[in-house]
């Protein structure tokens, strides 16, 4: 039995890191994974953290549930409705609800609740060798950890359905095109990628981000004067903070704003 951790987490200069760390079964999320990743995210919504990095170990992003250990019995018995809701959602909701950035770091397969966990994140940032798969159908199974909520909301209602009774693979370059990810480059500058637009957003005003995310996630579920509304409401948060005072002398003084999330 490995001694290594499923997961991976550290925090430096406002950047947290968290790295499924399973590579021998491309980072498969086993029951105690689930845990601790939904752990993970209940924790970073409240340390001191700026920004997150979601990513995997080896060669893949998160390569779905692992499978490995179910057997006929198993499935017969399984309660996938409870698992789902008490180990599987919560993470999910828990991203969303995060007012922090999480950027998915994708260099290989992220696959099944692995490409779901991707597409909650707020960027996806993927090399050339990454792609994304909602690939339970394959299986006998429909997407759940949010793949129905997320991917017609990104290629509309007709090619979500295409890519998901199909069960196909969506290479990274494509999901570009299709508004899955923000930017695909070579591995060589993925890290590089990753970590300028990690160091920008731990470096903004995070109450001002807090409050796109919340305003962007509202609109997805609201009409027109419900977005103006919350933006009204919520732009008093801002307009009230240190950062704003920071940002607007800063401005007048023809210097870069220190911002210090207050």
């Amino acid at each position: 039995m490995s001694s290594e951790p499923k997961l991976l987490i550290t925090l430096e200069n406002g950047i947290k890191r968290i790295t499924f760390n399973r590579p021998k079964t491309r980072n498969a999320v086993d029951p105690e994974t689930f845990e601790l990743f939904n752990q993970a995210m209940i924790d970073a919504a409240q340390d001191e953290s700026r920004v997150i990095i979601l990513s995997g170990a080896g060669e893949a992003f998160c390569s779905g549930a692992d499978l490995s250990s179910f057997n006929a019995m198993d499935v017969a018995n399984y309660d996938v409705t409870t698992s789902l809701r008490e180990r599987t959602n919560p993470a999910i909701l828990a991203m969303r609800a995060m007012p922090k950035p999480i950027i998915a770091r994708v260099h290989g397969p992220a696959a099944g609740i692995g490409c779901n966990y991707a597409l909650a994140c707020d960027i996806i940032v993927a090399s050339e060798q990454a792609y994304f798969a909602e690939l339970f159908v394959k299986i006998g199974l429909m997407p759940d950890g949010g793949g129905t909520y997320f991917f017609p909301r990104m290629v509309g209602y007709h090619k979500a359905f295409e890519l998901m009774a199909l069960g196909e693979v969506v290479p990274a370059a494509d999901a570009v095109r299709l508004g899955i990810a923000n930017k695909v480059v070579p591995f060589t500058e993925l890290d590089a990628t990753v970590n300028g637009m990690a160091e920008r957003l731990a470096q903004a005003p995070s109450i001002a981000v807090a409050n796109i995310k919340a305003g962007l996630n509202l609109a997805l579920n609201s009409d027109l004067a419900g977005a103006l509304e919350f933006e009204a409401v919520h732009q008093a948060d801002c307009f009230h903070s240190a950062d704003f005072r920071e940002g607007v002398t800063a401005f007048l003084e023809k210097r870069k704003p220190v911002f210090t999330g207050k």
